[in-house]
C-alpha cells in the first residue's frame, strides 16, 4: 500500500502533503483507482458488525446411497460400477510399470580373472561380466529401468571401482565410490 494513501486515511497529513495527495489523485489513474479501493475498504472494516443471521431453511433431499442400496436396480448398478473401479485399477498398474532400456556396461580389466556389477537396477546383487575374448575388456547388457542409479563393478579379491567412464559419482558406505548412471527413454 502506498504510504501517501495511508497517511491520508489515517488523517496524519499536513496541509501541504493534501494538497500534493489530491494533486496525485487527479494527475494519476492508477494511484486515483488503487486510493479509492483502499478506502473503500477501510469503510467496511469502520462498518458495524453483522448482528442478524438470516434463516435458512433446507428441503430434505433424497440421498445418493439410499437410491443404491434400497432399489434392486441400484444394487446391480453398484456392483457394476465397482467392477469397473477395480478393472481400471488393475489397469493403470500394469501400465504404470517402470520404461527400462538395455544397457551394455563395459570396463577395460586385462590383469583380473574375475569381474562383477552390483548396482540399485539389480538390487545390489552381484552379477558376473563376461570377458570378451583376449582383448582385457568384461561386458555385461542389463534391463536397466528408467531413473537415477547407483553401481560398482567388483574385481577380483572384492576391490570395488567406480566406471571410469562415468564421471558423476558418490562416496559409499565401504569407502569407495559408487557411478550414478542417469536412464532416460
Amino acid at each position: 500500500m502506498n504510504y501517501l494513501i495511508s497517511m491520508f486515511m489515517d488523517n496524519e497529513l499536513g496541509l501541504d502533503e493534501k494538497i500534493e495527495f489530491v494533486k496525485k489523485v487527479r494527475e494519476d489513474r492508477e494511484f486515483y483507482g488503487e486510493s479509492l479501493e483502499l478506502l473503500e475498504q477501510e469503510r467496511l472494516i469502520r462498518s458495524d458488525p453483522v448482528t442478524i443471521v438470516p434463516s435458512v431453511q433446507f428441503k430434505e433431499k433424497k440421498r445418493l446411497i439410499d437410491l443404491f442400496i434400497f432399489n434392486p436396480f441400484g444394487r446391480f448398478a453398484s456392483v457394476g460400477a465397482l467392477a469397473v473401479v477395480i478393472l481400471l485399477f488393475i489397469f493403470s498398474i500394469q501400465e504404470s510399470s517402470p520404461v527400462s532400456v538395455y544397457h551394455r556396461f563395459v570396463i577395460y580389466k586385462p590383469e583380473v580373472s574375475k569381474v562383477a556389477i552390483s548396482g540399485s537396477f539389480t538390487d545390489w546383487e552381484v552379477l558376473p561380466l563376461k570377458r570378451i575374448g583376449a582383448s582385457g575388456y568384461w561386458q555385461i547388457e542389463l534391463n536397466v529401468p528408467q531413473g537415477e542409479h547407483r553401481y560398482t563393478y567388483i574385481l577380483e579379491e572384492g576391490e570395488r571401482v567406480a566406471d571410469p567412464t562415468i564421471l558423476t559419482r558418490e562416496q559409499d558406505d565401504f569407502g569407495g565410490e559408487n557411478s550414478i548412471l542417469f536412464v532416460e527413454v
